[in-house]
């Protein structure tokens, strides 16, 4: 396997704080009568079951225990790995003799088995795999000192990682590294789904992805609200239904594309043509003079305007149903005053880019809006650093929420969409590093704003937006991650959006 390019198996939709997956366990040993010692047992058969499907070649395997349940999953793999005839070299972190209750009872009976315990000091040069069974999901501090240069040793070694429950030093609820997490090629997550592997630096840390919920009943799952909830195409993809046969551009929405500054007409251009693959029934396009003449040679379906001033657009706005402000809009008295008759027209409208920026400086809420932010527009328009929305993208997409009202799409790895729906928040676990260029968030713009104009409900079209987007660049990785283009993402969202083939890599 490759830990440049993980990928998510199909998994379930709930996601849970570790605060949350410790309750479904606690309610599982103690109102359910399943005894810890059986959980554990389970835990570490699911994971050599994993190991050896992954891996099916690997006779030397090399595991490094913490001193907490993690470390006991990691002695029952170990002991089973043992019985099979594999070569186990265990190694120990923190003082054994602070391990207790199920770890240490799976603990003895790893040396029960004739297992060896080495104290950890260093890893051997050669082993088919690591398994990382150091820190769960209650980690809060920063890693340092031994165990620092232990998780710090297994990412500079060439043996892939197998990490259990979580890779350690990746905190479990948001996504963030504490200082150094182990970079694994798999993990295998139990009970529950924690939110953080899904958003930040988790798709970055945990690779393929798998679960097992242990045998636990299904009835404890009802004893816990989502924290968030896993969004991907393959599921958002049903929100789409069959067009009625006697349809006309009109029942399919006019979307005005505000944006294009000078030297910045193709972010416009994108957006509009993503709208008119997504469906739009008609797409305009609202431009500086200087360049509005051309930027329709290459897709003559869009109807391009020369807009000097706000006056110019108030003939725009009448004819169009929703609105897409913002990309390559600039940040010139331009620029306000298109944002600003945009905003008094009272259409809905999705907001990217400097129209974020300029939102920054004269905040207000409303209802009727779609916010696309990056990590640095989400911390303009909350006032703080773009490293701070990263530690804690979960409250950063609330807070936007909060301010400025409709539906936030905040972008990154694993996208979150916040909506006014009762709803739990949503992850998009869908995309790749390949869409880390220039234009992808003006064709997702472009995208959200020709759903809204085809009659999807604002929280609907952030989503099925969203994860189409994605599905569309894991398609085009088919091809290879770097040099993607935005607009190779065009075809691949109409492929898409038709139910035509299958954006799984």
């Amino acid at each position: 396997m490759d830990r440049s390019t993980p990928h998510i198996d199909r998994l379930p939709h709930a996601l849970y704080l570790a605060a949350q997956v410790r309750e479904l366990d606690r309610i599982a040993i103690e109102e359910f009568g399943i005894p810890g010692r059986v959980l554990m047992e389970r835990a570490g058969a699911a994971a050599f079951e994993l190991l050896r499907e992954q891996w099916p070649d690997a006779r030397d395997i090399t595991l490094l225990c913490g001193i907490g349940n993690n470390g006991g999953d990691a002695y029952v793999l170990a002991r089973l790995a043992l019985q099979q005839g594999y070569m186990v070299h265990l190694l120990q972190l923190g003082d054994p003799g602070r391990l207790q209750g199920d770890a240490l009872a799976c603990a003895e009976a790893y040396r029960e088995a004739k297992g060896a315990v080495f104290s950890y000091e260093k890893l051997p040069l050669q082993t088919d795999l690591i398994v990382d069974g150091v820190f769960g999901t209650g980690l809060e501090r920063t890693v340092a000192g031994r165990w620092r240069d232990a998780l710090e040793a297994v990412n500079r070694h060439a043996a892939p990682v197998l990490a259990l429950d979580i890779p350690s030093g990746l905190h479990a609820d948001t996504g963030e590294v504490l200082g150094v997490a182990v970079e694994a090629d798999a993990c295998i997550s139990f009970i529950g789904l924690k939110q953080g592997m899904f958003t930040a630096q988790g798709p970055g840390h945990c690779g393929l992805i798998r679960f097992n919920a242990l045998d636990v009943p299904a009835a404890i799952y009802g004893r816990q609200l989502l924290s968030s909830r896993r969004l991907d195409w393959e599921q958002q993809s049903t929100m789409l239904a069959p067009r009625p046969r006697a349809a006309h551009k009109g029942h399919f929405g006019h979307l005005l594309v505000i944006g294009g500054a000078p030297g910045y007409s193709g972010a416009a251009r994108l957006a509009a043509e993503a709208a008119a693959r997504s469906g739009a029934g008609l797409v305009s396009v609202a431009t500086h003079p200087e360049h509005a003449a051309v930027m329709n040679l290459h897709c003559p379906e869009l109807m391009c305007h020369a807009v000097r001033d706000g006056g110019d657009l108030l003939a725009l706005l009448k004819k169009a149903t929703v609105i897409a402000v913002g990309p390559g809009l600039g940040q010139r008295a331009w620029s306000r005053e298109l944002l600003g008759r945009a905003l008094d027209s009272g259409l809905p409208m999705v907001v990217d880019a400097d129209a974020l920026n300029l939102l920054a400086d004269d905040p207000m809420q409303r209802d009727d809006w779609i916010l696309t932010p990056h990590p640095g527009e989400a911390g303009r328009l909350l006032g703080i650093t773009s490293r701070a929305v990263q530690a804690d993208r979960f409250a950063a997409a609330a807070r936007l929420h909060e301010r400025y009202g409709g539906v936030v799409v905040l972008k990154g790895a694993g996208t979150l969409i916040v909506d006014s729906t009762q709803r739990p928040l949503a992850v998009c676990s869908d995309g790749n590093p390949g869409m880390a260029s220039g234009g992808m968030g003006d064709v997702l713009t472009g995208l959200l704003g020709g759903l809204l104009a085809q009659g999807f409900a604002a929280a609907d079209a952030a989503a099925v937006g969203v994860c189409v987007h994605a599905a569309a660049g894991d398609a085009c990785a088919g091809e290879g991650e770097r040099g993607m283009l935005a607009s190779d993402l065009l075809p691949e969202i109409r492929r898409l959006l038709n139910g035509i083939g299958d954006s799984r890599p």
